[in-house]
């Protein structure tokens, strides 16, 4: 008998103002700023800066996550705002990780202040996955001061959809055989994965609800989504097989992020760090004379929240060529045209050997060329160094000739 998948999305209720008004409490402040009309924010002197956290009382005036404080202060003229302190912020989530990391080691970290927990692996020893999240969320509260809300599901996307339902301090499922009753209903711009540009797509479509999503017609979408349609679909129907990826779970593949020197939001900016960080795990997996079955993008945007999309391949590779598209149309499926602060690839599933199934859309002959060129590619760089050769301006046929 097969393990019931269940898994846990756990997520710091308004964590920046929560963890601030932690560390002014315990430095003798006399309120709690999560009571009062309270914002975190830069410098609002300088005339720099953008709410990253507001109260719910300031929340009440309209101010937003992500405007200017000038903007905030119009809205809400006796808001105070606080400087974020992000090692403070930190501490408090490492302290989370490291709670939750006594109950089970399938923890995927998805921000600063959310995570994946796969609890189907460890229901034996612990029981009841609702009794055992009540359980959690009071040891979080009783011992590091803050409350979060736990989605539960068969699944990360219906997880962390239910985690969303209404806060604070809540537990929600959002179980395979509930999707009908709570999902299909909602709006679909509230769709995990979801952008705004997308959802205003789709509403001028006459696509309204997840539900409209969940039974669009794949054919017909495709001619304005492309390889993105069927994706979508399957998000509002709540499929979503991919794995709860924990660090030592990572430790067995192969990944490469980097934070960006500043934030960016266009893609003539991102595809090209995209493409230099796959020849980097490219290289990587081609030293290791591995073939990857699993490529993953992961990505933070300007408010610190972390994005990881993954595809599991018909068959595994170690082309740089085809990581870097792959790598794109994740990127593209999931971004929410925010701009953006880190971006990464992590290749899963390593296998020694490749086995390819055919597919009308593929031609081995030029995809074993491909792998070819790049084993060439490295070759070359081993002997003279990175800066010898750069792989996007060279063609297959400039390398034949180097070596004619």
């Amino acid at each position: 008998m097969s393990m019931e998948r269940i898994i846990f999305h756990i997520d710091v209720n308004n964590a920046f103002l929560s963890w601030t008004a932690l560390d002014l409490l315990r430095k003798g402040y006399q309120y709690d700023i999560r009571e009062s009309y309270a914002a975190i924010g830069g410098d609002e002197k300088s005339r720099r800066g953008i709410v990253l956290a507001k109260s719910p009382k300031a929340k009440k005036c309209g101010v937003t996550t992500g405007e200017t404080l000038y903007i905030a202060r119009k809205k809400c003229p006796a808001i105070r705002f606080y400087p974020p302190n992000y090692e403070w912020y930190q501490y408090n989530s490492k302290a989370l990780f490291q709670l939750l990391s006594h109950y089970s080691p399938d923890i995927e970290v998805a921000s600063i202040d959310e995570c994946y927990l796969d609890y189907g692996k460890v229901k034996n020893l612990y029981g009841d996955e609702y009794e055992f999240a009540k359980k959690i969320q009071k040891e979080i509260f009783d011992t590091l001061g803050f409350t979060v809300n736990i989605g539960i599901a068969n699944s990360k996307l219906c997880a962390k959809m239910a985690s969303d339902f209404s806060k604070p301090n809540k537990i929600h499922t959002l179980y395979n055989w509930e999707i009908k009753e709570k999902l299909f209903p909602l709006p679909v711009d509230d769709l995990f994965g979801i952008g705004k540009q997308t959802s205003a797509k789709l509403h001028r479509l006459n696509i309204h609800t997840i539900s409209d999503l969940a039974h669009a017609n794949p054919v017909e979408l495709s001619k304005y989504f492309k390889n993105s349609a069927t994706k979508m679909i399957e998000w509002a129907n709540g499929i979503d097989d991919s794995e709860v990826i924990s660090e030592e779970t990572e430790r067995k593949g192969i990944s490469n992020t980097t934070t960006l020197p500043k934030d960016m939001s266009r893609t003539e900016e991102i595809f090209p760090i995209l493409q230099a960080i796959s020849e980097n795990v490219s290289t990587s997996l081609r030293k290791k004379e591995k073939y990857a079955s699993v490529i993953a993008v992961i990505f933070k945007d300007k408010f610190f929240k972390s994005y990881t999309h993954q595809r599991k391949l018909e068959n595994p590779t170690c082309s740089t060529s085809v990581i870097f598209e792959v790598s794109k149309e994740l990127f593209l499926e999931g971004w929410k045209r925010e701009p953006i602060r880190l971006i990464g690839i992590r290749l899963d599933q390593l296998t020694d050997h490749v086995t390819y199934q055919s597919s009308l859309f593929e031609d081995f002959e030029e995809k074993k060329e491909q792998e070819t060129l790049d084993f060439v590619v490295d070759e070359i760089k081993k002997k003279f160094g990175d800066q010898a050769i750069g792989k996007a301006s060279l063609t297959g046929n400039q390398i034949k000739r180097k070596f004619d």
